[in-house]
């Protein structure tokens, strides 16, 4: 009997099973390869073409498991349903593009590969466990393990101050997060005895609000807030997103970002749902959403560099999806999840183009170093254009089909003030992304800037990135109905 449970859980965790091995894989792989420079092309992809092998076989172990029943595992302490499994398949999407993207950076920055992909590779995996989870300690050790790896990577150009001055804050401040968020699951073990967010749930239905459960609640809301960056938790990000490798920005402002909202969705959806306790924090993330979506796009436009612009378009947002889970309905969960995939497209996209114009040594970051790539690489300018308009918010892109989806929710559960500021700002936020298109179209490039030239990875990412932007915009349907299928169970009603 236990060895037929030991079987099933771990068929039911084979897409986290897959990613591990292929990280310890790739790791144990690396200590094989040639030094750099002796001139081996055949074994300088090897690292990249196992981690995209391994990262395809876990995407297709987990649209395997799409429509099974959910089950636990672990003594309850994960859970595979529909929405870890859609979650799932977004990770691992994040990791391969960032994989594909990362190809020619790492070798450019003279990064070592094994060591930047198996950090890639475990980060997911936590990723992945904080979508599984259905207790709050296996959240918070999942939290850990993709933290852990990205504290890493923020530092990983070990000779650039600013990569050391990046790995150092976000350590720091993600340390305090973390504090916050244990000490919040703390005290909700002493108002209820149980860290299981079903059996919260239960207790909390039994018990009733008390000041203890609303200061563990309130204590995971600074804690998950770090996490995504939402104001007034955001003050790392700029300047973390800034210092990190490109590479690792791009991962940045997609994985963990998608991560801390799964891990919003699971505790305050799942565990803190109840009509009586959802009026205690709504009103609380109404308020985050409204000053991150303001402060996020306003500062923005003052930006000179456009990585920096980026950053605090990536806070910008994450209001955004946070005016979803204000709504607090079915149409507002599935909207999030859409809205993750979109951005995953839309930021990964920019950053690719990012790191094409920067060059050796990651420095031409500032709005001057694109002017004129419209006449020099028509082409390239052409997809950051459409990122750009995605960003912001024009149609036909995924930007648009997400804007309308979560304002749409918040307006049907009557956040009318919410959605209008949400329109307002997308409004702002047309004003520092046209100005990256004017400097491409309409000025004259400089005369001793490098040429570009795009490797064939560097290609194959834009142009996966690309077609995610357009295919989500046009066609939004089937995404967004998965979407909806994935977190109806939160709402039955």
């Amino acid at each position: 009997m236990e060895a037929a449970a030991l079987l099933e859980g771990t068929a039911a965790l084979l897409p986290h099973i897959t990613v591990l091995v292929t990280g310890l894989v790739v790791l144990v792989l690396d200590l094989f390869l040639p030094p750099r420079g002796l001139g081996q092309a055949g074994s300088r992809w090897a690292t990249e073409a196992v981690s995209l092998v391994g990262l395809a076989l876990a995407f297709a172990c987990a649209l395997a498991q799409a429509g099974d029943e959910p089950r636990a595992v672990f003594m309850g302490m994960a859970v595979v349903d529909g929405l870890g499994t859609f979650f799932n398949a977004v990770f691992v999407l994040i990791a391969a593009l960032t994989v594909l993207l990362s190809a020619h950076y790492v070798r450019r920055e003279d990064i070592r590969p094994g060591e930047y992909y198996a950090l890639i590779l475990f980060a997911t995996l936590g990723f992945m466990f904080v979508g599984s989870s259905s207790d709050l300690v296996m959240m918070f050790l999942a939290i850990e393990t993709f933290s852990m790896a990205t504290y890493i990577l923020a530092g990983l150009l070990r000779d650039t101050p600013r990569s050391l001055e990046s790995a150092f804050k976000y350590f720091m401040l993600g340390s305090f997060s973390s504090a916050f968020f244990l000490y919040g699951i703390a005290t909700l073990y002493g108002a209820l005895g149980t860290t299981n967010l079903l059996a919260l749930s239960q207790a909390m239905s039994a018990e009733g609000t008390s000041p203890l459960l609303l200061m563990g609640m309130g204590l995971l809301i600074v804690g998950l807030g770090f996490k995504v960056a939402v104001v007034p938790f955001h003050m790392w990000a700029p300047d973390v997103y800034e210092g990190a490798p490109t590479a690792v920005t791009a991962f940045m402002t997609a994985g963990p970002k998608a991560a801390a909202f799964a891990a919003l969705l699971r505790v305050f959806a799942q565990g803190f749902g109840a009509p009586a306790f959802s009026e205690e924090w709504v009103p609380i993330f109404a308020v985050l959403a409204a000053l991150t979506m303001l402060l996020g796009n306003i500062v923005a436009i003052v930006q000179q560099s456009v990585k920096r612009m980026l950053a605090y378009s990536s806070i910008a947002h994450a209001g955004y999806a946070f005016v979803a889970l204000v709504a607090h309905n079915a149409a507002g969960a599935g909207s999030i999840l859409y809205y993750l995939v979109a951005y995953t497209f839309m930021s990964l996209g920019a950053f690719t183009v990012l790191m094409i114009v920067a060059r050796r040594d990651d420095q031409r970051h500032v709005f001057d170093d694109y002017a004129g790539l419209g006449a020099t690489n028509p082409a390239l300018a052409a997809i950051m254009s459409l990122f750009m308009f995605a960003l912001a918010g024009f149609p036909p892109t995924a930007g648009f089909a997400g804007k309308f989806y979560v304002f749409s929710a918040a307006a049907q559960s009557g956040y009318y003030v919410l959605a209008l500021i949400g329109v307002l700002t997308s409004v702002i936020s047309v004003v520092y992304y046209a100005r990256v298109v004017i400097l491409m179209y309409m000025h004259e490039p400089d005369a001793e800037a490098p040429r570009i030239r795009l490797a064939p990875t560097s290609v194959a990412a834009l142009s996966v990135t690309a077609f995610g932007v357009l295919y989500l915009g046009i066609f939004p349907g089937g995404v967004m109905q998965l979407a909806a299928r994935s977190v109806a169970f939160l709402f039955p009603g």
